[in-house]
């Protein structure tokens, strides 16, 4: 059906906005479990310590914006965790054998062939001494990163997303976003950028394809 006289033509997808944990990653909670019990914590320790105390809340608010050093806030929150947890690289030690999302990245790949600009916009958990972008090796494939601690604001501050699509040099309209947090997706929407909740790595590159018209291809090991 025509559109009526006046009415603008939707934009084409022209950038496409990935997060990063749960989207470029595979969801980090089970290995989080399997670390915690392996540290003599209980399985739920990490996620109950960051989520559900008002202090881990506090902490990781911090860390998020960069008011907080990687290093300051594996002292404190060890000392959240219990008495005898090492704070030495603890963010690294948590996170370390998170495993990547390989579909995701060849998505991201397949997007940036077809001409597509790429940004990455997570909210960090720090830089060093351990790079959770750095160690999943996904740094490279982006033009724009915006991380929060660098930015100094995390989402759903609207002001990151606004932040994100003025260096990409792109409208909302022309733009998917993927976050794994509900939280996260409405002050994208409110400017115009089309939105994917990561639920799973299948379902989302799957819509990614079909939002994009790209396809995921994971490289052959020889």
């Amino acid at each position: 059906m025509p559109m009526p006289a006046g009415t603008p033509e939707p934009t084409a997808p022209r950038g496409l906005i990935l997060d990063f944990a749960g989207v470029l990653t595979a969801d980090p909670r089970p290995t989080h479990r399997l670390w915690a019990e392996a540290e003599g914590l209980h399985a739920e320790a990490w996620r109950a310590t960051l989520n559900d105390t008002v202090e881990g809340r506090r902490l990781y608010a911090a860390l998020e914006i960069g008011q907080l050093g990687q290093v300051e806030w594996n002292t404190q929150t060890a000392a959240l965790l219990g008495t005898d947890v090492d704070p030495v690289n603890l963010m690294g030690r948590a996170w370390s054998k998170v495993p990547a999302a390989p579909r995701m990245a060849a998505l991201a790949r397949a997007a940036k062939e077809a001409g597509y600009r790429l940004a990455l916009l997570s909210n960090s958990f720090g830089l060093d001494p351990f790079n959770p972008y750095e160690h999943v090796g996904i740094w490279d494939l982006f033009d724009v990163h915006v991380i929060s601690e660098v930015v100094g604001m995390a989402k759903p501050d609207p002001a990151i997303y606004q932040l994100t699509l003025d260096r990409l040099g792109l409208p909302g309209t022309a733009c998917v976003f993927v976050d794994d947090h509900p939280v996260n997706l409405p002050p994208a929407e409110a400017l115009g950028i089309t939105t994917v909740l990561a639920t799973d790595e299948d379902s989302a590159v799957a819509e990614l394809e079909r939002l994009l018209g790209v396809t995921a291809t994971l490289a052959v090991q020889s």
